[in-house]
């Protein structure tokens, strides 16, 4: 989405969390005895929709996020395109469909929490900026 080499948003929804939140996720089922023999789902909240993500993106990271699309492909269109384009096809059963998923039992068992994902969608586009910068030598002095 950063880059711009997407260029509509595919219309599909997924759960998301923190690297960092599901690691303390770990640590807690390894050392919490209700956890014991139990699975637990690790998700921030409701699923998003990629113009959500997009969305956040455009919001909180102003020029920085100008490539980022703000139209999204009717699902009927980007059923089509999967058809022709291996990398939509590799999502097309996701195509028009919402994966809410709920992480209450993490929650009341374990007491765990995560950060907003509002957070970390942007610590992760924060983190891509600064990859591609590096790898531009972008603000660095060559000498």
């Amino acid at each position: 989405m950063l880059d711009g080499s997407m260029r509509v948003l595919l219309p599909f929804a997924s759960g998301f969390v923190d690297v960092r939140d599901v690691a303390s996720l770990h640590v807690l089922a390894m050392t919490e005895r209700v956890a014991a023999g139990e699975r637990f789902i690790a998700t921030a909240g409701r699923s998003l929709w990629t113009r959500d993500i997009a969305a956040v993106l455009r919001e909180r990271l102003g020029e920085r996020a100008s490539r980022v699309p703000a139209r999204e492909l009717p699902v009927w269109a980007a059923r089509g395109l999967a058809r022709v384009n291996p990398q939509v096809g590799a999502l097309r059963s996701l195509l028009g469909r919402n994966l809410d998923a709920t992480s209450a039992k993490a929650e009341r068992l374990l007491g765990w929490k995560t950060r907003p994902i509002e957070e970390t969608i942007v610590d992760t586009a924060e983190s891509l900026l600064a990859q591609a910068e590096d790898a531009a030598g972008v603000g660095h002095h060559r000498g």
